[in-house]
């Protein structure tokens, strides 16, 4: 019984404890609501007596407000509104221009003949000749002196050939010559690329040999994954036929013995930039006849006249539908084109532009909107410049000016007439960019890039359109002037 009692007591003891912690936790829960309530309350006091504080307002650089996406979004719908005006205007005044039919006629002037696909096709001429001259150099039949003096024959008759022609087949039509020069502007980049590697291969190779190595191939280049299921290329294995013409349809300027494979061909992504080619090459022609074309011919008058203030608004009325036909040129071509291409011949790089949007520069414009191009230019023509002695802004000038050359060769010859705007073109490119790297910085550097892309191509369109009507036909039609 005492044990018992003990224990109750024990029991009752632990109970009361237990009971006042708990109303102790009580009261102090009890208390911090308490507290709580009245600095809710002070803190409302204060809210009504202050509703200021130190900040900037948002559109101030100071303020740290980076989203202006509605303003984007507005400015997308005010360019929608306005274009879609001016191209409501354009139907009532000309009426449907769009014909399919007459972007035959630009490449062909005879149906039973086509110079331009002929001249295309004997360019297989040349790519075998490089290849040939290169399995000589590699087995030793001739000397690097010989086989140097062959590769500069051939580059140089792959730019003469094609303009020799174009300026003496008459049925040659300006359209049909500007592809067929292209084309024989990228196989001389190409093989030109192609000159250059398999000579550093077999410099490569004689060092080898010097120092008694017993690996004579050139070093394996890095792969991107799934690549393992196509062969390792050693020099000078590569100098075949399927190397060969894999490279010239490959989407790059820049030769290498092994590129960068895609592990398959994605049947979606195929789909999708074929339709996006064809639906974007429809779009071009079209808005370059119904929009493009009658607002050139009515903006002959006033250059005749040399009205200067009608030709600066017939220059800016032209250079919004000649900017919106180049953005759609640049996706249709760098995206969906070269895409299309990469994706079937399964060619990993595809790095064909970056953000040249945001460039605040003119070089970085440069550098960035055709990668192709710019990485032709670095790895064969402005290292090796540097390598030799010479310095930055002197290899720099040196680039723009055979951009410049193929810029005027692409344009001049295929209308047959000599005026060197789009040479001067690209060489005022110089001194804008020491303008713009000099005085203006970050968005304004922006916007000067911007505005010399959209009113530096209409004003060289209506100098070359201006001239090749002079030339052609004798002066300038009376066209209207709206």
């Amino acid at each position: 019984m005492g044990d018992r009692t003990e224990r109750c007591a024990a029991t009752r003891r632990r109970r009361t404890t237990i009971t006042s912690a708990e109303s102790a936790r009580q009261q102090n829960g009890g208390k911090a609501a308490t507290a709580r309530a009245h600095c809710s309350a002070s803190d409302g006091l204060k809210d009504r007596l202050s509703c200021h504080r130190l900040q900037e307002s948002l559109l101030s650089s100071e303020s740290g407000y980076s989203n202006y996406r509605g303003i984007l979004n507005w400015c997308v719908v005010m360019l929608v509104l306005s274009n879609a005006r001016l191209f409501l205007e354009n139907l009532i005044k000309y009426g449907i221009l769009v014909d399919p039919i007459q972007v035959v006629s630009l490449f062909l002037k005879d149906p039973y003949s086509w110079p331009a696909p002929c001249l295309v096709i004997v360019s297989n001429v040349f790519i075998m000749a490089a290849l040939y001259t290169e399995r000589r150099l590699a087995v030793g039949t001739i000397s690097e002196g010989t086989g140097t003096f062959l590769h500069c024959v051939n580059l140089g008759a792959v730019l003469c050939f094609p303009s020799a022609t174009v300026l003496t087949v008459g049925s040659m039509t300006p359209v049909g010559g500007i592809y067929a020069l292209g084309v024989y502007t990228i196989v001389f980049l190409k093989l030109f690329s192609y000159k250059d590697v398999n000579k550093w291969c077999r410099e490569m190779r004689q060092a080898k040999a010097r120092t008694m190595s017993r690996s004579n191939s050139c070093p394996s280049v890095h792969r991107a994954n799934g690549s393992a299921v196509h062969s390792h290329v050693t020099y000078p294995g590569n100098l075949t036929h399927r190397d060969m013409y894999y490279f010239m349809f490959a989407p790059t300027l820049c030769y290498e013995l092994n590129f960068p494979r895609s592990p398959r061909i994605r049947k979606r992504f195929l789909l999708r930039r074929l339709f996006e080619m064809l639906f974007l090459m429809q779009l071009q022609v079209g808005l370059i006849q119904q929009w493009m074309v009658p607002t050139v011919q009515n903006s002959m008058k006033p250059f005749q006249d040399m009205d200067l203030s009608r030709m600066v608004e017939r220059l800016l009325k032209l250079a919004v539908p000649n900017h919106l036909i180049w953005l759609i040129f640049f996706y249709w071509f760098f995206h969906s084109s070269m895409n299309f291409v990469a994706e079937l011949m399964q060619f990993g790089d595809r790095e064909f532009y970056r953000d040249w949007w945001n460039s605040e520069t003119v070089p970085y414009f440069w550098a960035n909107w055709n990668i192709p191009v710019h990485k032709w230019c670095l790895r064969h023509f402005y290292k090796p410049m540097l390598r030799r002695g010479m310095n930055k802004l002197a290899a720099q000038t040196a680039v723009f000016l055979v951009s410049a050359f193929f810029h005027e060769y692409l344009v001049s010859v295929p209308l047959k007439m000599f005026r060197l705007w789009a040479f001067m073109g690209m060489m005022a490119q110089i001194p804008l960019a020491l303008f713009v790297g000099r005085f203006l910085r970050g968005n304004y550097g922006n916007a000067a890039v911007w505005i010399s892309l959209i009113i530096g191509q209409p004003i060289a369109v209506l100098m070359y359109v201006h001239d090749y009507y002079v030339l052609h036909y004798g002066g300038v039609s009376e066209g209207g002037t709206n």
